[in-house]
């Protein structure tokens, strides 16, 4: 049987740490940044964990 291929469309939006735990953005930070509170913004911008119901789906995009 042939290798799994990665999703590139999953491989720019997910990464895999070293521990093997799934990370993603946040959504709500590409545009309208002005009204949003510098606070929010900047919660926004750090990563989060895949929920996992998810986590399973994501590595099997990922070639995992």
């Amino acid at each position: 049987m042939p290798k799994m291929k990665t999703d590139r469309g999953a491989a720019k939006r997910f990464k895999i740490t070293g521990t093997g735990k799934l990370r993603r953005r946040k959504a709500f930070r590409s545009h309208l940044l002005e009204k949003k509170p510098t606070s929010r913004t900047r919660r926004l911008s750090r990563m989060a964990d895949v929920a996992p119901g998810d986590a399973r789906q994501v590595r099997r995009l990922m070639g995992r």
